[in-house]
């Protein structure tokens, strides 16, 4: 919404109370909700029976509190710990199975009995840091890029329901052909297995970029609220049942779900690894995979569902080139500028063009408002390249700066599992205490700012694996050639591996500021027919950071890693400050976005019934 375009002073005040995202640590989990009638929006006057809507006075005065979230919510997020528990239980072992060599007279890539189990390394193909740094790369390039073609087909032909099912399917095959790659025969010849592997790593990318880019806006699409209301409590405290409140602890516990999923498969599977086989690490994935469309399957009739929305993406495009008619430019900055004035959006609007309107043009001026608020969201997340580069760093060299550092009997690779476990931890602390105390000390902890803040946070945990890396050069035996010492002279660096725990813990607070949000922002933001593109537009960036980690390959090797590292910090504070600067103005709207009218345009029908 431009400051030209006619607010009414009620809804702004009302937007005061909704936007607020923590939830209080006196909040209630069992408040019960009312079930809405589908197609039905009250405004603020509005009572329906016992159910009352708070006016102006009440939006200020009384206190907000999350309403309880629906049970097949929870069915929903199973589905995604199971999914994760797959993923990052596969994923976690790539580096060691590309870069490592075969250890002496295994066969599977596991340790066998007289290898040093305190500081040995499971391995199989010996490709080398710089090759499993840039397969682990296009990997998850390619799993962020596919959400774009999976939202295409939810929001546009198949519906999120029908979309999720065939993800999966699409995934399994690819979890197959992995299992296929790491068994000993086909590992007794690299270039076969590597081979295979690479075809499972694509197949699988297409399944998970179609179930991530759906599986987000299903699960708050079960909170069916859209319109604060008062409740009264057996103490008498009248207060305001909030669906803000409630979209944002959804999506808090719905990150600690996919956390819980992945520390669990990544754990269990580097064991299995160490003392089994690379089979076994992307075989029990694939049986957990399994789970997901039985509960999907069990629990369809009690899904509300979404239809896909028909040719809307369209009309979203030609609202968009109709409003630029005239402001065509050749120069990338002029032309953003001159999409961008207040007059830009009030002049599409139906009402504005009157009889003159082009017959597409089937909707209202509220849905004209809400692509323009969806847009905004994707430039919220244009600067989240620099955020996940940092976060990459977890993927792959940090898991190969562990293995130089004496391990004590730990595998290398469970040490990542360090930044699921914090987030485990501080889930629900920031949800109980962090944000309820920042609410009472008056300040206003938009989403915007909590994205700024994970990437602060992001870039210290970046400073102090620049520090290990530095010190693992000082102190180690080989000086600069660390990884050299490790495979060649079987030495690694005098440093407990533990010391990397602050960089995971820094690098898991830095999720819940702007992972986190990044989820509940495209929810909140984008059209109701097009959220699954928008949550698809906030995955890409994982993909553009991974081809800028492509550009950084050349450092993923020793003696450089310390340039690396502080390379990526010094991205992440650039990122923070180019984020606030190019997003503060949003920041101050983000009472009015939250708050804009709901449009009757759909585009689709909604149903609660078994998906035929």
């Amino acid at each position: 919404m431009n400051a030209s375009d006619p607010v009414d002073v009620a809804e702004i005040a009302k937007s005061k109370a909704v936007s607020q995202v923590g939830i209080n640590e006196k909040d209630e989990l069992s408040i019960e909700q009312a079930p809405m009638q589908e197609g039905t929006f009250y405004s603020q006057e509005d009572k329906s029976g016992d159910r009352e809507y708070p006016n102006d006075e009440d939006l200020r005065n009384l206190r907000r509190v999350a309403g309880k979230v629906p049970w097949p919510a929870y069915t929903v997020a199973f589905v995604e710990l199971c999914e994760r528990f797959s993923y990052y239980g596969t994923t976690a072992v790539f580096v060691n199975f590309i870069q490592r060599p075969l250890p002496a007279g295994s066969t599977t890539g596991a340790l066998v009995p007289g290898s040093d189990f305190s500081n040995g390394v499971p391995g199989a193909l010996g490709m080398g840091q710089q090759a499993s740094t840039g397969l682990t790369l296009f990997n998850s390039f390619w799993s962020y890029i596919m959400p774009l073609f999976g939202a295409m087909v939810a929001d546009q032909y198949w519906g999120r329901f029908r979309t999720i099912f065939a993800s999966i399917g699409c995934a399994l095959v690819g979890h197959t052909i992995l299992v296929i790659s790491a068994i000993p025969p086909v590992i007794a010849s690299p270039n076969g297995s590597i081979a295979c592997f690479s075809i499972g790593l694509v197949i699988m990318g297409v399944g998970t970029g179609g179930f991530k880019s759906n599986i987000s806006p299903l699960i708050a699409e079960q909170y069916r609220e859209e319109k604060p209301y008062i409740q009264t409590l057996p103490s008498g405290e009248r207060i305001i049942v909030d669906p803000a409140a409630t979209v944002a602890r959804i999506y808090l516990y719905f990150y600690m779900m996919i956390n819980i999923g992945s520390l669990v498969g990544q754990i269990s599977m580097v064991y299995a690894e160490r003392y089994v086989g690379f089979w076994l690490s992307y075989l029990l994935p694939t049986a957990m995979f399994c789970l997901c469309p039985t509960v999907l399957f069990l629990c369809r009739k009690k899904y509300y569902l979404v239809e896909p929305s028909g040719s809307v993406y369209t009309k979203a495009f030609k609202l968009w080139k109709l409003g630029m008619k005239g402001r065509w430019s050749l120069n990338p900055m002029r032309l953003f500028k001159k999409s961008g004035p207040n007059d830009f959006w009030v002049n599409v609007k139906p009402s504005h063009l009157g009889a003159s309107k082009p017959a597409w043009m089937d909707f209202d001026d509220e849905w004209v408002d809400e692509v323009r608020r969806g847009l905004l969201a994707c430039k919220v997340f244009l600067w989240y390249p620099l955020y996940w580069l940092a976060y990459n760093q977890m993927l792959n060299n940090l898991t190969s700066q562990a293995a130089t550092m004496r391990l004590g009997g730990v595998p290398n690779d469970i040490i990542t599992n360090l930044n699921p476990f914090a987030l485990i931890i501080f889930i629900p602390i920031f949800d109980k205490f962090v944000y309820p105390g920042l609410r009472r000390m008056g300040f206003h902890f938009t989403p915007v700012k909590r994205i700024t803040a994970g990437f602060i946070a992001a870039g210290l945990s970046m400073i102090v694996a620049t520090v290990t890396q530095y010190y693992v050069y000082k102190m180690g035996p080989c000086g600069k050639e660390a990884n050299y010492c490790l495979e060649v002279e079987g030495k690694y660096t005098n440093i407990s591996v533990w010391i990397q725990a602050l960089t995971y813990i820094l690098g898991g607070i830095s999720e819940i500021f702007a992972s986190v949000t990044s989820l509940e922002y495209a929810f909140t933001k984008a059209p109701r027919n097009m959220r699954s593109l928008v949550q698809a537009v906030a995955l890409l960036m994982n993909a553009f950071s991974s081809a800028i980690g492509q550009a950084l390959v050349g450092l993923s090797v020793d003696p450089l890693l310390v340039w690396n590292y502080a390379i990526v910090a010094i991205l992440a504070f650039i990122g923070a400050a180019g984020f606030w600067l190019t997003n503060y103005k949003t920041d101050q709207e983000e009472d009015r976005l939250n708050m804009l009218p709901n449009s009757k345009f759909e585009g689709r029908h909604e149903r609660d019934e078994e998906v035929k």
